[in-house]
């Protein structure tokens, strides 16, 4: 018979190998997969043992197939009672397209159509589809008008081995793992020699690499093929295949000599990995401990081994700064404490792993998924003197390197200017450095016992490990200058939002802090979102509000965590009333009211889309009126996506029909290039406030945001 294997892109002249050494004969690579002949013996063992197939596929006809007409023919052509009970089930697999057939379920349809129309012809009976365990599935591929109909003999592709119950946030695949292993050259011909991952997730990959060393067939924990109810099948076949792979995983597993060490932060993973490692067999063999990267030790085994991890390396687990400091840490432990040991880093950006300073001895390009990938690896060397000697030498007294010494002394600089300011106005929470020197894009804001680094992302020319290079020096001396430790020095990158991302959390820590502003309690939170709770650059606006605010009824559009309305209330406000389209910053601002002991009664607070508030008749008026529309938001939450040079006028015309004839609307937003329209607004008196509206802390950057205070004529 004729088979093809399907596997991972990048993964062919493996899976040749592999096939070459079960027993195939006349192999041939294609992209995604490898042709070969051979026996139904040949297939099994190819179900049995292979660790990097997807799938295997026994064609039984193949030929042109311009219209659907010839596709029904071309599967009509098989004997369907060879393969299939009349009573039967059946699923069919179609990929591919034609002028004629471009919709794959239609294709499946039509192939599912000629099956059960000849069964039945021929026995009265017809066979039914059932996707999740049929007795047959069927693999129909069309390309440039020829089909290839196939039997798949796998069932499930190949790489759901059956231990996995449970993964963690972005799991590799097993067939993938077994990939990395291989190209790292395990196992190694020293059978004692241990193998690590320092991120182990789920334990994908020192599974896989405890398996491969013991000689267990990784199709040995499926419950179930695709062959498993084929009429074709040869049950004693495969129990004699199954037996010797079962006398094979025991001496294996007897003669096993290696150990294997999972190590990872979170422990709540660590249990879905050592369940795994139950499920396959090897959970005596590996030691998974709870432990973060910085702790990353020598092993007490007296001998090197395989670092093999698939780091995180894409937005969805965090922020390529943030992740450059990992990879960092990773480069230094691996340095300090693996001499001599082989490395294997598996990732989606080769980029990060620059920040390792290790040099990659060889490099191969698979794929996880549709993410474009590298497997690098390397061989860690002892530490040439010479360079230990001048990497010392450039470190300041303050265990700065020079670079950062440059900028420890501009924040201090900064600091000493501020100092008057911030002890007269007793301010707590103020910006030290806002990207005073272009080549340190980053804003630095001071918080009681804490700092935030808010890093701009860097333009696509920018060098990624030359910007690295600078965030350290900046995460260097900050902590030194600040006199803080490094833990309490938070990182984060601004870029801009979209959508629902303003509202995401960034981190889980749940840690608030309370912040004391003219007088107002006010909760922080420095860790779980991209903002704080707090616009520090609106703290004189907040505090006129404050001071206009007794016996008044104040309106705060747009109010974010109402940290305005706050100020209001504790400055004699009659009533505020605050609207915001999000559960959560409502919440959080409801704790704020709570904190200063404003009652519901009289501040009021409501989850509305500020377009769609705006434009329901009320009788309501208001004294005082303060909204700070975000840049741009196409929130799926909001009736409309939000522009602000656009939308402004709209805005300011809906809250000035709510603005009591002698009120005052505070308009403000953070757009730099705003531009207010005032021949459409020229119904009322507008002045521009900005200049007013900037605390020493933000007068470097004059452009963090505009402010106009609006009133009728």
């Amino acid at each position: 018979m004729k088979l093809f294997i399907t596997c991972p892109k990048g993964l062919e002249n493996l899976l040749q190998d592999e096939i070459i050494a079960l027993g195939g004969e006349g192999t041939r690579q294609t992209v995604a997969g490898v042709y070969t002949d051979g026996d139904l013996a040949l297939a099994y063992r190819i179900c049995l043992w292979s660790r990097l197939g997807n799938r295997v596929l026994m064609p039984l006809a193949e030929g042109e197939a311009e219209n659907a007409d010839a596709l029904y023919q071309r599967v009509q052509d098989v004997d369907w009672l060879a393969h299939l009970r009349p009573s039967g089930t059946l699923t069919v697999d179609f990929t591919g397209r034609s002028r004629e057939i471009n919709n794959t379920h239609f294709g499946a349809l039509k192939v599912k159509d000629a099956v059960v129309d000849q069964i039945r012809t021929a026995t009265g009976q017809r066979p039914t589809v059932d996707r999740n365990q049929p007795d047959l599935r069927i693999n129909v591929h069309l390309h440039r008008d020829r089909v290839t109909v196939a039997l798949d003999l796998s069932g499930e592709s190949l790489h759901r081995r059956g231990y996995r119950l449970k993964a963690g946030a972005a799991p590799m695949k097993e067939n993938l793992a077994a990939a990395v292993l291989q190209r790292a050259g395990w196992p190694f011909a020293d059978t004692a020699a241990p193998v690590l991952d320092p991120m182990c997730g789920s334990g994908t990959l020192l599974i896989e690499a405890a398996l491969m060393a013991a000689d267990v067939a990784p199709g040995l924990f499926r419950q179930r093929f695709g062959f498993s109810r084929w009429l074709g099948h040869d049950s004693r076949l495969w129990s004699e295949l199954q037996a010797e792979a079962e006398q094979r995983r025991q001496q294996g597993l007897a003669q096993l000599q290696a150990r294997f060490f999972g190590f990872d932060a979170d422990e709540n993973v660590l249990g879905r990995a050592r369940e795994n490692a139950r499920r396959a067999g090897v959970a005596d063999r590996i030691v998974f401990s709870q432990r973060p990267l910085e702790q990353l030790a020598a092993l007490p085994e007296n001998r090197p081994g395989l670092v093999v991890t698939n780091p995180p390396y894409g937005e969805r687990l965090g922020e390529t700064s943030s992740l450059m400091f990992l990879y960092r840490t990773l480069g230094e432990r691996l340095k300090a404490g693996f001499v001599d040991w082989q490395v294997a880093v598996f990732t989606g950006n080769p980029d990060l792993c620059k920040v390792m300073k290790l040099r990659a001895d060889r490099q191969y390009r698979m794929f996880n998924g549709a993410i474009d990938s590298k497997l690098l690896l390397f061989k860690v060397h002892e530490r040439v003197e010479s360079d230990a000697a001048a990497a010392k030498a450039e470190v300041s007294a303050d265990g700065l390197s020079e670079s950062a010494q440059m900028f420890a002394n501009r924040l201090k600089k900064n600091l000493k200017q501020l100092s008057r300011w911030v002890k007269r106005e007793q301010i707590s929470c103020y910006r030290a450095y806002d990207a005073d020197m272009p080549e340190y894009a980053v804003a630095i804001d001071i918080y009681p016992g804490h700092a935030v680094v808010q890093e701009y992302a860097p333009p696509a020319k920018v060098d990624p490990v030359k910007a690295f290079s600078r965030l350290q020096d900046v995460m260097q001396a900050v902590p030194v200058v600040l006199e803080l430790p490094a833990e309490r020095v938070v990182l984060k990158q601004r870029k801009r939002q979209q959508g629902q991302q303003q509202y995401e959390r960034q981190d889980e820590s749940g840690h608030f802090m309370e912040v004391l502003e003219h007088g107002c309690r006010l909760q922080v939170n420095l860790h779980d979102y991209l903002d704080t709770g707090l616009f520090l650059d609106h703290r004189p606006v907040r505090h006129r509000i404050q001071q206009l605010a007794r016996g008044k009824d104040v309106l705060n559009l747009f109010c974010y965590t109402a940290t305005a309305s706050v100020h209001a209330g504790v400055g004699g406000a009659s009533t505020t009333t605050s609207v915001d389209m999000s559960a959560t910053y409502l919440e959080w601002a409801r704790r704020n009211m709570e904190l200063n002991g404003l009652p519901k009664a009289q501040h009021k607070l409501v989850q509305s889309d500020c377009f769609k508030w705006l434009e329901q008749p009320r009788a309501e008026r208001y004294d005082l009126i303060f909204m700070d529309p975000p840049t741009f938001s196409n929130s799926k939450r909001m009736q409309d996506v939000l522009d602000v040079q656009r939308d402004h006028v709209r805005l300011i015309e809906g809250a000035m029909a709510l603005l009591k004839e002698d009120g005052l609307l505070i308009f403000s937003n953070n757009y730099r290039r705003f531009s207010i329209d005032r021949e459409a607004l020229a119904a009322f008196d507008i002045r521009d406030v900005t200049a007013q509206t900037l605390d020493p802390d933000f007068k470097r950057n004059s452009k963090i945001h505009c402010c106009f205070e609006i009133r009728h004529r």
